[in-house]
């Protein structure tokens, strides 16, 4: 991928500077879905285009890896790699961000607080969920 800049924030924002690309991560790392129709049912009802080159970038990014579905051969299952997992932290922020400035948002209130207080260990235990 050709860089804009040397800056550590454009070269993140080369990676995943768009909603979809973030939302997709999420799906991935929040709420175990793994298949295309998984996500794709996700609240923001993503465009099937738009879905197919998300995900084709953040494969070539080398932030998901996309495998054939053991339990059906026509399918296709995608999951975090550990570049992809590395973006745990900074999507643990953004949260937090949205929580303090929008009363609204639908993170759960023990989540937010257990990513403010109890970090390493809420980091440590999505990280384990995924290995399983």
């Amino acid at each position: 991928m050709a860089r804009r800049s040397d800056c550590p924030i454009s070269n993140v924002l080369d990676f995943v500077g768009d909603k979809w690309s973030l939302l997709i991560l999420r799906d991935l790392m929040f709420f175990g879905k793994h298949s295309f129709s998984e996500l794709q049912n996700s609240d923001e009802k993503m465009a099937t285009n738009i879905l197919s080159k998300r995900l084709e970038t953040l494969e070539q990014d080398d932030l998901v890896s996309k495998q054939t579905d053991p339990s059906d051969k026509r399918k296709k299952v995608y999951t975090l790699t550990p570049k992809g997992k590395d973006m745990l932290p900074i999507m643990l922020e953004m949260m937090i961000w949205s929580s303090k400035h929008d009363p609204n948002t639908n993170a759960p209130k023990l989540f937010i607080e257990r990513a403010i207080n109890d970090r390493e260990n809420l980091i440590s235990d999505l990280l384990n969920k995924h290995e399983n």
